[in-house]
């Protein structure tokens, strides 16, 4: 259709009010997030809620409803500076840039590098941005109406260095700073702690029913695009995204052969698999990690290696998917006792008690894509 037609693009969104969102991780399940609070707000929204966030796939989810005035849109990193001006974007959410399939992306400096052209080339758009990610900071530099949202930076190994004048950073327990330059995090008056989103009129408890520090840190951005520029009510936005329970099979379950569920989590890149680990460590889990190696996760697992898979020691666990004897070989070096089973499901059914599988794209997707 693309083809055919150039400017599709531009004219199913002819009397929209487009929001793109983008990030390395947690994008989907923002956009969800943000689309569920504006329709709590009676807002009609359309959204690309499979995560087909490519030209095609905003295409087609725009051309399937043509009344809602609001489009919610994911955007793949590399193509938001394809599709800001086709789409006549008013809005740019920004969550975060670190390592992911190199052999596809290239390093962050290059994702990074095409959305400062953005805020370049548009200084007027309006953006949400992270302010706690040095990557996003740099990127949004020379945009002039940006709100700010601190919401703390658990992952840094990607941000080791300033993006202004490469020296390296200083980073306290909330903040970076660059000792050599003027770059530093900016202040945001927008913040998460703990449950809580807490802006310049006070605490929005977020009560998601979606688990974990990262989904808080996507509904942050979601909450704060809400009510800045749509100047919905906090708490009738709140409403919307506690109802999300699943976001395109993210924390769905699987029935086992013996009738326990196992819940199915996707983590595609180091920074992704950390998160998702930091939340499985204290609970008494089993756990499945599905890895394959193709196109869509990536065809080189060294990534593997800057995993702390070291986290699962003591807990039951097996290596699956495509991939399963890489998997292997890094539990052993990290002394996690595992045993190696390549179907998920089958690895699942052979461990003990509550079960976590934690898959790479394509095995997540084969997983779970009865529940989209």
């Amino acid at each position: 259709m693309l083809a055919i037609a150039p400017d599709l693009l531009a004219d199913v969104a002819v009397g929209r009010r487009v929001v793109i969102v983008s990030a390395t991780n947690g994008k989907t399940t923002t956009t969800r997030l943000l689309a569920e609070a504006l329709r709590a707000a009676d807002t009609p929204v359309v959204s690309n809620h499979t995560g087909a966030n490519m030209p095609a796939g905003v295409a087609a989810a725009l051309g399937r409803d043509r009344d809602a005035e609001v489009a919610v849109l994911e955007v793949d990193e590399r193509w938001v500076p394809k599709v800001v001006d086709p789409l006549r974007t008013e809005l740019l959410v920004l969550g975060n840039l670190t390592r992911d399939q190199l052999d596809r992306f290239g390093e962050v400096r290059s994702i990074a590098t095409r959305w400062r052209q953005v805020c370049t080339d548009h200084p007027d758009l309006a953006i949400v941005a992270n302010a706690s990610d040095p990557h996003v900071v740099w990127s949004v530099g020379p945009a002039r109406h940006v709100t700010w949202v601190a919401l703390g930076a658990p992952w840094r190994s990607d941000a080791a260095t300033c993006p202004e004048c490469a020296a390296l950073l200083t980073w306290t327990a909330d903040r970076f700073d660059c000792p050599a330059c003027d770059f530093t995090q900016p202040d945001a008056d927008y913040r998460l702690e703990g449950d809580a989103l807490v802006t310049p009129d006070g605490a929005v408890t977020l009560g998601l029913a979606l688990p974990g520090d990262w989904n808080r840190m996507n509904a942050a951005l979601a909450l704060t695009s809400t009510i800045t520029h749509f100047g919905v009510d906090p708490a009738r936005a709140v409403e919307g995204m506690r109802g999300v329970e699943v976001v395109s099979g993210r924390f769905s379950a699987v029935r086992l052969p013996d009738g326990r569920d196992a819940r199915v989590l996707l983590a595609k890149n180091p920074a992704g698999w950390t998160e998702v680990l930091r939340w499985l460590e204290p609970r008494a889990s089993s756990v499945v990690l599905a890895v394959n190696a193709h196109v869509a996760d990536g065809r080189d697992p060294s990534w593997l290696w800057d995993v702390p898979y070291e986290m699962l020691r003591g807990k039951a666990v097996a290596a699956s998917g495509e991939r399963a004897l890489d998997v292997a070989v890094r539990l052993d070096y990290g002394g996690v006792d595992h045993r190696v089973e390549r179907d998920p499901i089958a690895a699942a059914a052979l461990l003990p008690g509550e079960v976590h599988v934690i898959a790479s794209y394509t095995q997540f997707t084969h997983l779970t894509r009865a529940s989209w």
